[in-house]
């Protein structure tokens, strides 16, 4: 990283990055180790790992220019956390379990939360996190102090309560009020998955898969009698969609 960076030799694009334009790709990159996970390829995964490993390189390169930390720095800080929040493995506490380790993990970040001065529980939940995932943060935060559904059927009593109220703002026409209203819609579908235990957005990218799925087996359906989609009017769209689902 610090040839590539070399002003006298190095590579004209990366010498031109900065933190707020490699941040993209950072992401980009964590979501392409998602992807290989989800598809359980595992040479992909290696590939992805290190792709991401270099966005790390990259910022920390920077910042070592900058006269801020050094990749050793990062290395040294995450061994230390880990260490501090695990006195169970490396000091003298012990848990009984993987639960009890996780709210005593969960006490460990408050104090050092509590330590930086008066704070909400909300602190430290990423603002550019991705919606559905900040949501699903912001939710398990208030939990911790009570503010939360007792069960899923208090969710899915919501979720109704939230499908009318979007309904009626449909019906009256009123944009603003529409959005508003589907917003609460999501963060509320959201909750449930919470309380069935189940990932909200690994949910949805499975869902964007079937969905994407079933309509290419449409295409290829329409296309094999010389057709494309814009040939097919809804209804014979539908129908073909609905014998692709019946397939699976």
């Amino acid at each position: 990283m610090a040839r590539l960076r070399d002003p006298a030799g190095g590579c004209p694009w990366d010498r031109e990055q900065t933190f707020e334009t490699v941040a993209p790709y950072t992401v980009e990159e964590a979501y392409e180790v998602l992807d290989a996970i989800d598809h359980g390829d595992m040479a992909e995964l290696k590939a992805e790992l290190g792709d991401l490993l270099f966005q790390v390189v990259f910022h920390a390169r920077m910042a070592e220019e900058a006269g801020q930390f050094a990749f050793g720095d990062v290395v040294a800080a995450v061994v230390d956390k880990m260490t501090r929040r695990h006195p169970h493995v490396f000091g003298d506490a012990e848990v009984r379990d993987a639960e009890d380790q996780t709210r005593a993990w969960e006490a460990q970040k408050a104090a050092e939360r509590a330590e930086k001065g008066p704070a909400s529980v909300l602190d430290g939940v990423a603002r550019s996190l991705p919606a559905l995932s900040r949501a699903e943060k912001v939710q398990k935060r208030v939990a911790r102090v009570g503010f939360d559904w007792p069960d899923a059927a208090g969710v899915l009593d919501k979720l109704e309560e939230e499908l009318g109220e979007l309904r009626e703002a449909v019906a009256g026409g009123r944009t603003a009020e529409v959005q508003a209203e589907l917003g609460d819609l999501l963060f509320t579908c959201v909750n449930l998955a919470r309380h069935v235990e189940a990932d909200p957005e690994r949910a949805l990218r499975r869902a964007n898969d079937r969905f994407e799925g079933r309509f290419r087996q449409v295409e290829a359906g329409l296309r094999a009698e010389g057709r494309e989609p814009d040939d097919a009017d809804l209804a014979e769209l539908d129908a073909r969609w609905e014998a692709v689902k019946q397939q699976r």
